[in-house]
């Protein structure tokens, strides 16, 4: 199984700074500990997203004004990532790494970036730690590369992808299905093809009897050829952001369900890891470890 990680490219935060950038180094050392003992894990590189990858997405105001250093501070506070080199870099390598799963998981039946998950970058904006929308550019990619025709955006990150919402509306050659909790953020939820919104304090039993339904029902009517699946490790009952309360387990049997229907429907597989908030930085590793690890057979 092909896996694209980013963690080489370091984004510098400042000094109590929520986002838990390190939590990508520690996942890589941890699967590349399962590869020593035998898994099947292939760890490369991703190359950055390029202008024209990105331009099938985003306004091409918006992009050079991140390229260049030149977003305004309304901006830059919405992104909430002070704007540096390292985070022009750091973007474009996810962003990549997202088109690269996505075109290796048409190859192999499934592949993952280890990182990316930004759903709520819009057409012209970033929001809430997300530069460009990686998936969003993934699906064009592949639709431009006449790879795929149809494809089904599956988001189980905690917020709603408002962002995806916002980029796809109107079209139907690509079905976005979040599952988030119903009162986070964003306060602004743009509708996505099928959007289901969970109550503060919904466990593993409410959230896997929400999920099947929706599942069934987004593959359906998306008739994917690719799955873009977002794994966020924020439905966790430990999550400082998340105000749901699911365990480990109950996160697994969720990664279950999504692999479970694409395997039913021999739809190829791409994972981006989401986010995932937890003080327990260990604890994050152990949710996104496991999906590689259920995604890969083990």
């Amino acid at each position: 199984m092909r896996l694209f990680p980013s963690d080489r490219w370091h984004l510098p935060l400042p000094e109590g700074h929520r986002f838990p950038a390190a939590k990508y180094a520690l996942l890589r050392r941890r699967l590349e500990a399962h590869a020593a003992a035998g898994v099947p894990f292939r760890f490369i590189d991703p190359h950055g997203a390029t202008d024209g990858e990105l331009l099938r997405v985003h306004d091409r105001g918006y992009v050079g004004r991140v390229l260049s250093g030149t977003l305004s501070s309304d901006e830059i506070r919405r992104i909430g990532f002070p704007w540096s080199q390292e985070l022009v870099t750091r973007s474009l390598r996810s962003t990549g790494a997202a088109v690269d799963a996505a075109a290796a998981a048409l190859e192999d039946g499934v592949a993952a970036s280890l990182a990316g998950g930004t759903h709520h970058a819009g057409s012209d904006w970033g929001e809430g730690y997300c530069v460009f929308n990686d998936t969003a550019v993934a699906a064009r990619e592949m639709q431009a590369r006449a790879a795929v025709q149809r494809v089904l955006i599956v988001d189980c990150d905690v917020h709603q992808g408002n962002g995806t919402a916002q980029i796809f509306a109107g079209d139907d050659s690509v079905f976005t299905f979040s599952i988030h909790g119903a009162r986070n953020f964003p306060l602004r939820k743009h509708p996505g093809s099928l959007d289901v919104g969970l109550e503060d304090g919904t466990d593993d039993e409410g959230y896997l009897a929400a999920l099947e339904p929706a599942l069934a029902s987004s593959f359906d009517r998306g008739r994917p050829d690719l799955v873009l699946y977002i794994a966020g490790a924020d439905p966790y009952a430990g999550d400082r952001l998340g105000r749901l309360r699911l365990t480990k387990e109950g996160l697994l049997a969720r990664d279950g369900l999504v692999m479970d229907a694409c395997r039913r429907g021999g739809v190829p597989l791409a994972i981006v890891c989401g986010g995932g908030y937890a003080a327990d930085l260990d604890a994050i590793v152990d949710i996104h470890a496991a999906t590689m690890l259920l995604a890969a057979g083990g």
